[in-house]
């Protein structure tokens, strides 16, 4: 569910992959190789936020001061703390589809009455453990028109519906964009689904899954569940990692 490497600029990707060989097949042989490097935070990439991705009044999760991150690192709440992976059920939740719609159009706001909306027409009960992904239909929509800066203005999740996850015991949250709507019609705080989810519940969020091959795979056999498994890198202090989730039906 990780979306293919983007390493070209774009307006959604300012922070584009380094891709290049440092050896190649030709010549001196016999073996080929390359460097990848990559800023991974933002609307681009496929990746897991650790909890000490965000801060909120000057603390992380559980009172921890943003002075444990350092030049060295995050001291306290890293992306090491799911060094040994992430097993459990996923749930895809298509609002695209459910509005019967290619995808939701910038700045739609989804509240906990879509949420309710969606789990009575996929008669699924959303609860504890889950790993709860939500399709706005990102990747279609760049795919049609061309890419565009969803800082500014995109489809995700209001804040007042933070509340519907904490209440269902939701263990991860993700999305095909960076979670919150943009703008996010909250005055003076332009993520605060990332905060509520990073700071206040201590959830991890997956930002830019490609959520389209799920999503049509879910369509396909008539239900929304599935088995997620995931790994981040091992990275000492990381605020967070790229990775490519997997959904086996």
């Amino acid at each position: 569910m990780a979306h293919e490497v983007l390493d070209e600029p774009a307006a959604d990707n300012f922070s584009p992959y380094d891709h290049r060989m440092t050896s190649i097949g030709s010549s001196p042989g016999p073996w080929s190789g390359d460097f990848i490097g990559v800023s991974y935070h933002g609307y681009a990439h496929s990746h897991l936020d650790a909890l000490c991705h965000r801060f909120q009044f000057g603390t992380m999760y559980n009172g921890y001061s943003e002075d444990e991150v350092t030049e060295a690192g995050c001291g306290q709440l890293a992306i090491t703390a799911f060094k040994e992976g992430i097993f459990g059920r996923g749930i895809v939740m298509d609002f695209p589809r459910l509005r019967g719609v290619d995808w939701l159009e910038n700045g739609t706001p989804i509240t906990s009455d879509w949420l309710e909306e969606w789990e009575v027409a996929n008669n699924i009960k959303i609860g504890s453990g889950d790993i709860v992904l939500i399709r706005t239909g990102r990747w279609m929509r760049r795919a049609t028109l061309g890419p565009w800066n969803l800082a500014a203005d995109s489809a995700g999740l209001h804040a007042s519906s933070v509340s519907w996850f904490k209440d269902r015991e939701v263990a991860l949250i993700g999305s095909d964009s960076a979670l919150d709507v943009k703008p996010s019609l909250v005055e003076g705080y332009d993520s605060p689904v990332h905060a509520l989810v990073l700071v206040a519940l201590g959830m991890p969020i997956f930002d830019n899954l490609d959520l389209e091959a799920v999503s049509e795979e879910a369509q396909r056999q008539g239900r929304a569940e599935f088995l997620f498994t995931t790994a981040p890198l091992r990275v000492n202090g990381g605020t967070g990692s790229p990775l490519n989730p997997i959904a086996t039906f």
